[in-house]
């Protein structure tokens, strides 16, 4: 199927989607902020930047977590491996570079000694299946021990 808008305003859409500060981060923050936990945001750990940049840094847990779209991070799921009709070289290459550098960026982290939990935007609708893997993977809040 063609595009049905300009590629004026193609590019002015993709221009405006985001990469920090998501509606999916937005959430888990509520959620992990208001079950107790405490977090640094985008990958910053003691003054240095983490490998790939994780939305939220547990340093004292030495864990991190990254809040993933589907389509962008070609997640499993139905919303992940659909792929746009238009220009499908460019986005199967584009998404391809996007699942090489976050395997790259998971086994740094590994290397490092820290932990990482990927949460998909698909896994945000069930609330309490979420919140169990957090806890699960987080621990018991209050400072880390």
């Amino acid at each position: 199927m063609a595009d049905t808008i300009s590629v004026a305003q193609r590019s002015a859409n993709m221009a405006r989607i985001r990469g920090k500060n998501t509606k999916p981060e937005l959430l888990i923050r509520r959620l992990l902020h208001a079950a107790g936990y405490r977090f640094r945001l985008h990958g910053a750990a003691r003054g240095t930047r983490l490998p790939g940049k994780p939305d939220l840094v547990f340093a004292g847990r030495r864990k991190v977590i990254f809040v993933n779209g589907c389509f962008w991070h070609a997640h499993s799921c139905r919303a992940g491996q659909r792929a746009p009709a238009t220009n499908s070289e460019f986005w199967a290459e584009k998404r391809r570079r996007t699942t090489v550098r976050d395997a790259a960026a998971l086994q740094a982290l590994a290397a490092a000694g820290w932990e990482a939990l990927t949460v998909w935007e698909c896994e945000l609708k069930d609330r309490s299946v979420l919140e169990d893997q957090l806890t699960s993977f987080l621990g018991p809040p209050g400072p880390a021990k």
